[in-house]
Parts: structure tokens; sequence; C-alpha cells
């Protein structure tokens, strides 16, 4: 998915750039880039890949070198930023997270002017920063400019300019990626994560509406496009992807989880010796069902992060699955015997949460109970880069629903209504390819109250297909 951070300081921001930006790596999959502005230098920038390293340790010799009082970090999907870009605008560093949909009319579109050329990444892509760029360059202005790719774009797209003048901040039109300003004596800084603020002194001072623009410089915030979109925001950012100590629209995403796991036990009836968490996302989850239900939390697996790196970050799904299989390491003496509950994020592909399994009833595993704590993925996200998957196939439940239908795309209104025989089935297909004691999934509807927010606030594409 990507995330990034921007700082405007009447002192330097060199160092609080390089944290900042660091707190989102837990978003991000192979980039890192920052870039700072000062009026001797120009623009410094710096880019590495840190597919198999932390942010930290390929930026730290490189801020030794860095001065300015203006400045942007960000955490990519595959696409080399932040950007330097020459325009009729003025000279700017830019960086985006979300996805481009209809990248290939825009780039069509834009050769039809006959002035535009663009740079290819690897395997022949084209980047979608800079052709957002593109679309920024033929306005007068770069609010008017950052507004008509806001329109443009099918997918989203939230971005930060850096520019002479300070730092451009802007939301996706549906706010389905979050943007906050925070604030400190001397320093105001921009931010996805709000888990950034604390350590850094921040104080959150507000999250941007959608499709809002604002201008950040060292002596406050302009506004200079106000909020006209409709917040959808992904509610994933609570399930998954945001990060515990993290804050959006003024809801917490741990104390969203602890709800969301008593969700879970509230309309459970087993009765297992002990409740734990799919580490790390599923621990939050977990702990909220434990309290619930009064069932001791346990750690049958660990996870050893001091050398592995995420699982869904590889492009290669073995390499995926070998990454998942070494960072857990199971406790046999908490695991035999004893009937486990687990509570876990989502269930994506299951091909992991099946090897895992496996390996519990190999240990010894009485029974295993998987909670999943949000409902069936029905639909690959079109706004977010939120998963690998290169086929709605890939999903655990759209592969049930063709066994049970010969067709993936068959009643899915019915699939995706927890109350239907389709979705029991359904449930069951999949129960029965992980080889669970019993799986029962959250309901939307209990979803979005352990969240807080207005459903018609909320994006819940990938589990019922309205976005």
């Amino acid at each position: 998915m990507g995330g990034f951070f921007g700082v405007a300081s009447k002192g330097d921001c060199v160092t609080d750039l390089f944290y900042g930006t660091d707190y989102h790596s837990h978003l991000g999959t192979m980039r890192g880039g920052i870039a700072v502005i000062n009026k001797a230098a120009g623009f410094t920038r710096y880019i590495h890949d840190i597919t198999n390293s932390q942010f930290r340790s390929k930026f730290e010799h490189d801020i030794s070198k860095m001065q300015g009082s203006y400045g942007v970090g960000v955490i990519s999907d595959n696409e080399d930023q932040p950007l330097i870009i020459s325009s009729h605008l003025g000279d700017y560093a830019i960086v985006t997270v979300g996805v481009v949909k209809n990248i290939e009319s825009l780039r069509k579109e834009a050769f039809k002017k006959r002035t535009t050329h663009f740079s290819e990444m690897s395997h022949g892509e084209l980047n979608p920063t800079e052709l957002i760029a593109t679309l920024i360059n033929q306005e007068k202005t770069f609010e008017a400019g950052i507004r008509r790719a806001q329109k443009m774009i099918e997918g989203s797209c939230s971005m930060l300019l850096l520019t002479k003048n300070g730092i451009y901040a802007a939301r996706d039109w549906f706010g389905r990626t979050p943007v906050i300003i925070g604030k400190k004596k001397g320093a105001y800084a921009v931010t996805m994560e709000t888990c950034a603020f604390p350590n850094l002194d921040y104080d959150h001072v507000r999250d941007l509406g959608p499709g809002e623009i604002v201008l950040m410089k060292n002596t406050g915030i302009e506004q200079k496009a106000k909020a006209d979109g409709k917040l959808r925001i992904c509610s994933f950012l609570w399930v998954y992807y945001g990060y515990p100590a993290s804050t959006y629209e003024g809801i917490n995403v741990e104390e969203s989880r602890y709800r969301c796991g008593a969700a879970l036990a509230q309309n459970d009836d087993v009765k297992p010796d002990l409740v734990a968490g799919i580490p790390d996302s599923g621990t939050g989850h977990a702990i909220g069902y434990a309290n619930e239900v009064k069932i001791p939390l346990e750690r049958p697996f660990v996870k050893y992060t001091p050398t592995w790196p995420r699982s869904f970050m590889p492009q290669n799904q073995n390499i995926r699955d070998l990454v998942a299989r070494m960072k857990l390491i199971p406790i046999k003496e908490m695991i035999k015997g004893k009937k486990l509950l687990f509570c876990e994020d989502s269930i994506v592909r299951g091909t992991q949460l099946r090897d895992t399994v496996k390996r519990l009833f190999s240990a010894g595993a009485k029974e295993v109970h998987m909670r999943p704590a949000c409902p069936p993925l029905l639909f690959g996200c079109k706004f977010l880069n939120f998963s690998r998957s290169r086929s709605e196939l890939d999903l655990a439940g759209r592969q049930a629903v063709k066994e049970l239908e010969g067709d993936d795309k068959k009643n899915l209104k019915e699939y995706a209504d927890p109350c239907s025989k389709c979705h029991a089935a359904m449930v069951e297909k999949i129960r029965k390819k992980l080889g669970l004691t019993t799986l029962k999934y959250q309901k939307l509807d209990d979803l979005t109250k352990a969240i807080g927010l207005p459903k018609d606030q909320l994006c819940t594409y990938c589990w019922n297909g309205k976005g």
C-alpha cells in the first residue's frame, strides 16, 4: 500500500523526516525514498530498495549529507519515489500513495498532446507517480493540477508535493487513505500514520477531509481546496494495515481491534482452552476476544522478526509461504492436547494458514478454531494495492464459490450474505480446505460497529462489492 511523511520546520527537518518516514515501514514493500530542499543546494534526494532491508539501515548514512527545512519521505510499492519534476509551475518533488486503475487510458490521453513522454520502470511498467505529475503540470497552479489529478484518477491517490514555498498535501477524493497534520514548536508534519507523532513530539492537529488540499509551511497550514469529496475510508486500516498506535478519523486502531474481537466472541459458542492471535495483526483481535469470554490469552506461536520480513511482501508465492513458515515458531508445550482458538485479521489466499494449521495438529493440538476479524474476501481491491493477488480467484472465498457453482462470479450477493445457505456452504468449503475444526467469520455489521464510523463512510468493497 505504502505511506508518506512530510516536515516543514523552522530548523533542520532531516531527523524528523527520517524517523517519521520509518514509522510507515509496516505499509511498505519494495522502495523507500526521501527528499529535502534548501536555498543553497536545491533538492537532495535518495531512493533505495528496501525489499530485504529495513528503511533505517538503507538511509542512515544518507541523512548526514542532507539538510533542509522542508522534506518528504515515502515507503512505496514498486515505483521509485520521490520524483524530482521540472515544470512551468516550478521544480518540485512528488510522492504518492494509492493505485491508478485507469493508467493506460490516462497515458494514451497524454500522448495525444504529442509533447509528453514517460520513463519506464522495470518490466515495461509506467511509474504512476510520473503520470500523476503530468496531470498536475497541465494546470496553471499546483492546487488546480492536484484537483485535476484527483478527479481523473480511477482508484485513489493521496500525495505530497515538496516545493520551494512549502509542502502541498492532498488526500484522495474519497479519503480512502488518511492524511493527517501534526504540530510541535517550530514545525508541522503531515503523515498517514499518527504513530509517527508521539516519539517526535508532534501533537495531532486534524485529519484532512476527502479531496482536501493544503499548503504546509513552517509557520502554519493554508487550505488551498476544501474537502469536496465523499469519505469512503478503507476499513482494512483498522482490520489489518493500520499500526496499533495510530488513529484515523478519531478512532484508534488497537481499541477498534479489541471491539472487533469482542464481537467475534459474542457470536461464538466454542469453549477453547486458550485464545491466541496469529501474530502480529491478529493479536489485538485476540485480546478483545479473550477479554470478552474470560479465557486465557496465550502465545502458542511466536514470531521471529529480526531477519524475516512480512510475508505478504515478496512477489513470488513460494517465497511468501517460506517467509510465513520460517518466521512463526510453534511452542509445542502450549499446543499439545489443547483446544486452540485463533483470531486472524483476514483470510486472503489461505495457503499460509493451511500450513500453519497442519503444523498445529502435528504439534499435538486437539482442536484448532479460526476466527477471522472480517468477512470472507470476495472482491479484489480496486482502490489500493491491498494484496499481491493477480486474480480474484486467488481469494479463498472466490475459489470456494467457483468450486460450488462452477463459476466464481455467480451469486456473489448471496455468498456475501452471512445469513444465507450459500455463505454457509462457502465457509464450510474453506474450513475443510484449511483443515480447521471450526471456522467462523466476522459479520460486516459487527465489523463496522467495531470501527465506529457510519457504514456509508467506510469502503467495504472487498467484502460486498460496495466501494
